[in-house]
């Protein structure tokens, strides 16, 4: 897995992001893990609905794994 930098809310809390893509012949999918400031592990996996290269998976893995965090914050501040 591919690991963010930490980023930080207006709060100053801490939020970190684990990603990881692959590609297969069968599939693609991408794996997500974010932590929260707490220390809260949120666990996703995304299957890819289009044949992708391992990063095209990966690059994929990180836009739909910041979108959440991001999304939370914005709605929280």
């Amino acid at each position: 897995m591919t690991g963010v930098p930490p980023e930080e809310t207006s709060k100053g809390e801490k939020w970190l992001l684990h990603v990881d893509g692959s590609s297969t012949i069968q599939d693609s999918r991408a794996d997500i893990v974010i932590t929260s400031p707490q220390g809260e592990d949120l666990e996703f996996a995304v299957k890819l609905d289009f044949k992708a290269s391992n990063n095209e998976a990966e690059y994929e893995a990180l836009t739909t794994g910041m979108k959440w965090p991001m999304r939370q914050v914005l709605e929280t501040s």
